[in-house]
């Protein structure tokens, strides 16, 4: 049996019995073929040193595979009733609802006081910096931000989304 004709005669006439050998070792039909697909893989590169009996050679691969396979499996997921956090689209939900409520509270200030607090929370700026980019000097600019936190302390839907005050 050293030929590509031999070992195609092989996996036709053993096939079948190999199957059910790989699902007696996992239990699993789909993972018995994986298992018996990469064990066929493995003996047709090792084919011409197999000798005239492969069936030892092809069940040992067989064993060894699924015990390299069993060896690497992670078992730390243990399958429970009811799951331990809340689904991720509940949060995704939640983000997009305190977004909205944000940029509401937000376009309800004075433009002024909008524009302080974008620069300063949003895009992370020091005082002089947005004092410069507004015209204006650098106490402007907190007493601008002061009243605006303020405003937005006061406003439900805003203190929610930030949890401002708590």
């Amino acid at each position: 049996m050293r030929d590509r004709a031999d070992f195609e005669r092989y996996v036709e006439q053993r096939s079948a019995r190999l199957l059910r050998t790989a699902y007696l070792l996992c239990r699993d039909w789909a993972t018995a073929e994986d298992l018996l697909q990469t064990a066929l893989a493995r003996a047709w590169l090792a084919w011409r040193r197999v000798g005239e009996a492969p069936d030892p050679y092809v069940y040992r691969i067989l064993a060894n595979t699924h015990a390299s396979w069993w060896r690497r499996r992670w078992r730390g997921e243990v399958p429970t009733g009811e799951p331990p956090e809340h689904a991720a689209a509940d949060d995704a939900f939640r983000e997009v609802g305190d977004r909205d409520a944000l940029r509401a509270a937000l376009a309800a200030l004075p433009t002024r006081q909008r524009a302080v607090i974008v620069l300063r929370y949003f895009e992370d700026l020091p005082d002089e910096e947005i004092a410069a980019v507004l015209g204006c000097s650098v106490a402007t600019v907190r007493s601008q931000a002061s009243r605006a936190l303020a405003k937005l302390r006061l406003d439900p839907a805003a203190r929610a989304a930030t949890r401002m005050g708590s």
